[in-house]
């Protein structure tokens, strides 16, 4: 193979690329083709028959012709494993779940997979958290998801990663508008560009998004864009990227389920706003110093301002003495920020306003080498790499007493609580060194060794004077192995397996927030940083996988393959009892996370597609401890409930089912559909199994696109054909609070009723 087609592959990671080879007569003949997928975030591509994981990609075709609103709404509907809750019920707002591993916008949560764009990490600094609206959509050119424990891809690749890679002017040189809108006032406007002259190419693309929801009080709106210029030659390519982001979320969670029986559309308190100010420049590139030598690298900086504003139910009431005002249950009188009791009123009863900013800047630099030269005629590559990330994250957080009007909003008094006013600064230091090396010892039989050593530093310090116990400095280190292999029976099968070690550090969230002593209030008071433990995750994983033709004029991909992960000192949020959402973050002990995926997918005709995936998730506790979780109908009179090995995660489902099909009716006319089946779950707040957990649910989904011309595509999307209603999230709160009649603690996340849209695409 020439050093052009090693370039092809390597910059087109999961992408598929033609092989051809030579005749006598010189003459091409097409083989058939393969996927390559990155061994790194940097790159490294690899045949995706060589890598010991399971892995999933999606193509800007992919995205496109499912309409999906963004990457997570696609991996939801069409990737096996992963599945979305409501927690906030806005589309660009959702938690992503792959394998019982969870990434997500909210602070709070464990984050578990790690997410890469162009090779620089997009996971925030402060909680480790990922915004999907800061990148279009149509910016994207292709994703994929590995599987494991992947140590190569750093922090949080617990059990896997995912890798973004965008457009250049060279991979999409076309000029178009997409139009789209329609139920619940939603719309979509999206004009891209890209061109090349083979030498340079630019391209650019901008986004708006704007709903009204389909909840009350649930307006959206989303900008965003990316441009990128380029430059290649005869040996490497640089990329310059810009993007940018002004996004304004309403994600009015979940609501009781006595209030749901009769308004599914309404919200219990309002408003739930996040807001995100984004700015990325990056540069990246690579250079073949000869034909079997590549140098990679990118630096980058990025600044993310995150706010939120949630109007929230009081737990505030007038202390036994009549004098000022206390928390439910306690005789601690409630001061403001100047240090004075505050005095019972009207205008304070009933809500309060919580506000959050994290003002966050990271810079960061990463640089790899590949080796591609063969050992004794064996192929042969070897990766070795370094990466340097620095963040700074500046907190500060408010609580304001307020009262609650007849449309349950709540009305600020203008006074803000001492107890929940946070100010803090923290810096990161991460420096990664990685290595990757696979080996082909047979032309069939291929093995493979990898590992990374990470070395974090979180300094953290207490700006306001209110919370000392904050400052702290802390370090952690950690080298994560893996090994595993690969080996090709036939065409129709191939055979993997290996094992893995990945970890995360305590994010300053959860260390600011880690002492049962001085509990806080997500996602607000940070109180004390005890040292937290590192979560270590150790995962086998074997399989079997591939492809072969079929009658029909047709082709057959199949996977089918086991997993088993184990966290050690996972880290979870215990609640202390003293509120809805009062607790301290804690090492439990070991989890697991074990289960078997089985993928099929099919082309026949050159015009019907066809793909299943099946996937049992067996996630438990495996050390017991005591959790309270105060209303949990079935807790003791305390709070207590005890957690036992084997109890299920919350929040998890065991069988996951997703089919999708669409067939070109006409040549230039498709229709497609998908199915998701999602089994019980147990709401978040029941470790120990003790309730009846949410029914499993069956949504229907349809689309279509009808190419009038070379120019002008029309197409449309029908979610939720048959109106199912169901919840795929579920947790315990206080209806009571603001609803005097309502005593039922079950707080439900509802599902969006059917609604359909449609629009133009016009390339020009």
């Amino acid at each position: 193979m020439n050093i052009l087609k090693i370039k092809a592959g390597i910059v087109g990671a999961c992408l598929v690329v033609p092989v051809y080879a030579e005749s006598e007569k010189k003459e091409p003949v097409k083989l058939e083709a393969y996927r390559v997928v990155n061994t790194t975030p940097l790159g490294a591509g690899m045949r995706a028959e060589k890598v010991s994981a399971n892995v999933q990609v999606m193509s800007a075709a992919d995205l496109q012709k499912q309409q999906s609103v963004s990457v997570a709404d696609y991996m939801n509907q069409h990737m096996g494993s992963v599945t979305i809750n409501d927690a906030q019920n806005n589309p660009m707002q959702p938690d992503i779940q792959y394998r019982g591993f969870t990434v997500s916008p909210l602070m709070g949560l464990p984050q578990g997979l790690s997410v890469y764009v162009n090779g620089i990490r997009f996971n925030e600094p402060f909680g480790d958290t990922v915004h999907w609206d800061l990148i279009p959509k149509g910016a994207i050119e292709s994703m994929s998801l590995q599987s494991g424990s992947n140590p190569a891809y750093g922090l949080n690749s617990l059990g896997g990663a995912i890798g973004l890679k965008t457009k250049t002017g060279f991979t999409a040189p076309e000029h178009s508008l997409t139009v789209s809108g329609g139920s619940w006032g939603r719309h979509n406007e999206e004009l891209s560009s890209g061109w090349h002259n083979d030498e340079f190419a630019y391209f650019l693309d901008l986004q708006h998004f704007q709903e009204d929801g389909w909840r009350d009080h649930s307006n959206s709106q989303v900008f965003n864009g990316l441009g990128t210029l380029s430059w290649r030659g005869d040996s490497g390519q640089l990329n310059l990227t810009l993007a940018g982001s002004d996004s304004s979320l309403i994600g009015n969670g979940a609501i009781p389920v006595e209030l749901e029986a009769f308004d599914r559309k309404a919200v219990f308190t309002k408003p739930d706003k996040t807001s995100n100010e984004f700015f990325l420049a990056a540069m990246d590139g690579n250079l073949w110093l000869n034909d079997d030598i590549e140098l990679a690298a990118n630096m980058y900086y990025r600044q993310n301002k995150v706010s939120t504003l949630n109007g929230d139910g009081g737990e505030l009431e007038e202390c036994d003495d009549g004098i000022g005002i206390c928390e439910e249950g306690d005789d601690e009188k409630v001061t403001d920020v100047q240090g004075n009791i505050i005095a019972a009123d009207d205008d304070i009863e009933g809500g309060t306003i919580n506000t959050s900013a994290t003002d966050q800047w990271s810079f960061g630099f990463a640089l790899q080498s590949a080796f591609n030269q063969s050992i004794q005629g064996h192929e042969n590559q070897f990766v070795v790499g370094v990466s340097y990330d620095l963040s700074d994250s500046r907190y500060q957080a408010d609580s304001e007493l307020g009262a609650l009007d007849d449309d349950r909003g709540v009305i600020g008094a203008g006074i803000l609580t001492e107890e929940s006013r946070v100010r803090l600064d923290t810096t990161n230091h991460s420096i990664g060194l990685f290595f990757s090396e696979v080996f082909n010892v047979t032309e069939k039989l291929a093995v493979n060794f990898s590992g990374r050593y990470n070395h974090i530093e979180i300094d953290m310090r207490d700006i306001g004077g209110n919370n000392p116990k904050l400052t702290g400095k802390h370090k952690f280190d950690r080298f994560n192995p893996a090994t595993g292999f690969t080996y090709s029976v036939m065409p129709a099968l191939n055979i993997y397996g290996g094992y893995s070690e990945g970890s995360r550090v305590p994010t300053p969230m959860e260390l600011s927030c880690a002492d049962p002593e001085d509990p806080c209030k997500l996602p607000n008071a940070f109180i004390a940083d005890p040292p937290l433990e590192q979560v270590i995750s150790k995962t086998w994983e074997a399989g079997f996988r591939g492809r072969f033709d079929a009658i029909l004029d047709g082709h057959i991909k199949w996977n089918l393959g086991y997993f088993n992960t184990v966290n050690h000192n996972d880290i979870i949020f215990q609640s202390t009892g003293n509120g809805n959402s009062a607790g301290f973050f804690d090492n439990v002990g070991q989890t697991q996370r074990q289960g078997v995926e089985l993928g099929l997918s099919s082309a026949f005709f050159e015009r019907w597609r066809m793909s299943f995936n099946y996937a049992f998730i067996d996630a438990r506790f495996l050390t017991p401890f005591t959790v309270q979780s105060a209303n949990h109908p079935h807790a003791a009179e305390n709070g207590d409930m005890s957690v036992l090995k084997g109890n299920r995660i919350p929040s998890i489902p065991q069988h996951i089912i997703k089919f999708a099909t669409d067939v070109d009716v006409l040549d230039d006319w498709t229709v497609g559909m998908n199915l998701m089946f999602n089994g019980e779950q147990f709401f978040r707040g029941d470790e120990a199994n003790l309730d009846k957990p949410l029914a499993g649910y069956v949504v229907v989904n349809l689309n279509t696109e009808y190419r009038l011309n070379k120019h002008v595509t029309l197409f449309a999307r029908l979610d939720n054909v048959f109106g199912e209603q169901y919840n795929n999230f579920g947790l315990y709160g206080e209806a009571d609070e603001v609803f005097d009649d309502m005593d039922d603690t079950h707080f439900v996340g509802v599902s969006a009723p059917r609604a359909g849209w449609g629009g133009i695409k016009i390339k020009f």
